[in-house]
Parts: structure tokens; sequence; C-alpha cells
């Protein structure tokens, strides 16, 4: 079966708060310069002269910006083209000016307007396959957001989209390959970019015996990656007992197994009762996927808590990442 048509229900309950936090994602400068249309030069000009944004200091002590700071920008930008002076605008101050891109905009998600309208043109490149228009415009859309915004405003969506044409016959097994092998590349790159977590707590991740739908528990890996841990991805088809040798090798503080597909009753006791024997003993255990809430009650049976949203896997995190301070 397509790897798509099953995970575009994991992604309605795994990105379901997505909606929720968006509002909190900080931009560096050489992003709010590609989103705003504006100089890296005079953001800092404005910044500094006029004081209307507010940027905060990472660890790195790189500056980031807020979306709110983006939109700002963009509203300073449409009021220059329409012939007002920065000068006079800074005058106003930050708040008024805010006050006013409010009230001049409808209270629409613009980002979430976007995204809407670059699935479209994405969905459009693939009836008929134009590899060269879809791969620019993914591309060049993942690079000027925050690759966690990217992940839950554009890959995962487009990766549902495109599994539901597979299922009406609109698209080749093959095309849906190729959309699935992209929007891999785009989260091993963005894995590839961060630093390798010596303190942080120890996760596992893996997809049960049998299952081919890896995406999803690439997303969560890449998810406790960003959030300082240390982690093992094993990727699809992870026999229990060879998860259960790695478990005893690395002693992982958490093992996160997701599946997509709901075995028949007779075969997930089978499945979980292994799982609790071999790994439950060596590590905390974690279920997600649309097969886990499936098979929810049968995971519920063996002490196994299955995760329906990020938000959740984040407060799980939260709790073992308590325990590993980052040395200063």
């Amino acid at each position: 079966m397509c790897q798509v048509f099953y995970l575009k229900i994991f992604d309605k309950h795994w990105t379901q708060n997505y909606t929720e936090t968006k509002q909190m994602n900080t931009h560096r400068i050489h992003r709010v310069a590609k989103l705003t249309g504006l100089s890296r030069d005079v953001i800092r000009v404005w910044e500094r002269r006029f004081d209307l944004l507010k940027p905060t200091r990472g660890a790195n002590r790189y500056r980031n910006y807020s979306d709110e700071d983006v939109a700002l920008l963009r509203y300073l930008k449409q009021q220059l083209d329409a012939g007002a002076s920065i000068g006079d605008l800074a005058k106003v101050g930050r708040e008024e000016l805010i006050g006013r891109m409010r009230a001049a905009a409808p209270r629409t998600a613009v980002v979430d307007n976007t995204f809407d309208r670059l699935l479209r043109e994405l969905l459009i490149a693939l009836e008929p396959l134009d590899r060269v228009t879809f791969e620019k415009r993914l591309n060049g859309a993942v690079a000027v957001v925050p690759f966690e915004e990217a992940l839950h405003g554009i890959l995962l969506p487009l990766q549902e989209r495109v599994g539901q044409l597979w299922h009406t016959g609109r698209i080749s097994v093959a095309v849906e390959h190729y959309v699935t092998s992209q929007i891999k590349q785009k989260l091993y790159a963005a894995m590839n970019q961060l630093p390798v977590a010596e303190f942080g707590a120890t996760v596992v991740v893996a997809c049960p015996p049998g299952e081919e739908h890896d995406l999803a528990a690439l997303a969560v890996a890449y998810r406790c990656r960003v959030r300082g841990c240390r982690v093992y991805y094993l990727g699809a088809n992870v026999p229990i007992l060879s998860l259960s040798n790695l478990c005893r090798e690395v002693t992982p503080d958490l093992t996160i197994f997701s599946c997509t597909i709901a075995l028949p009753d007779s075969l997930a006791i089978e499945l979980i009762k292994s799982l609790a024997q071999e790994v439950l003993p060596l590590s905390n255990v974690l279920a997600g996927g649309q097969g886990a809430l499936t098979m929810r009650r049968h995971f519920s049976g063996f002490n196994i808590d299955v995760l329906e949203t990020f938000g959740e896997l984040d407060e799980k995190l939260e709790q073992f990442t308590r325990r590993f301070p980052i040395p200063g």
C-alpha cells in the first residue's frame, strides 16, 4: 500500500497543534530579508535607528525576529512603496504601527494562505509531472521559512494531499514515491544541519516489523533532535529483538514506536506483548500514529501510552530533558 495514504491520518492527529504554536516562530535575519524583500542592511539600520523591531537573542547570540516583526516590516515596505517615509513612520512608534497594520488587513493567516497557494501549485506540477517546477517551488519555499514551520505547513500537508491523489488514481505510485523521496531529503538535510547532541535525553525512534511507512517516524526523530535529544533513528521495519538489543547497548531514556497501520487484534497483541517484554524493561516506551491510536487499548493493556499530537510529544520530551542540563 502507498505510504502516504496511511500517513495522512497520522498528520491530522500529530500536526493539529501546529496552528496553535506557529505564532511563536522566530526567524534569523537572512530569512527575514527573504520574507520581506528588504536587505539585511536596511533591517539592521531600522532596528538600530528607529527602535521599531524587538528581536531576541538566542543561546548562540544571533538575533531572532518574531512573526510580528516580519509582519511589521512587510507593512512598512508597503507604506514606503506607497510614498511614505521611514522617518515619519518611525515617529508613530511600533505599537501604533502594529495597530494600523492589523486594522488595514483582514485577520487572516497570511502564512497559511501562502502555504495553501503553494500546495496547489505543487500539486499542479504533478499532473503531469513537471520536475523542474515542482523542485524549484518546493526548494524555494522550504528555504525561506524556519524548517519546523515548513515541516508542518508544507511538507506533511503535501504528503497528505499526494496520498489523496494516489488513492483516487490521479497520480501513480511512482509519482507518490518521488514526492516522498523529496520530502525525506528535506528532513534528512535539516537534521544534518543540527548539532550532534552530547548531553540530552537518549531517544530511540523506530517502526515495527513489517511497517514500511517511516516518514512520520522521521518527522518525530527530527522533532526530538531539535529539542536537544540524542536520537537513534532506526527507520522502517525494525524487528523487536533488534530493537531490544540496541536498547541494551545505548540504554535509552525513551523509545518511540511509530505505527501508521493498525494490525488485526491477534497480531497487535502479539506485537505489543513482544515490545513490552523485550523493550519496556529497558526503556520508557511511547507509541504514535494512526495505527497506534487504533490499537490504543492493546497498548494500554501493557501500560504503553499512545500520543496523539506533537504537543503531547513535546511535553514528554520536556520531562526527560529537564534531567539533562547542558553544561555551562
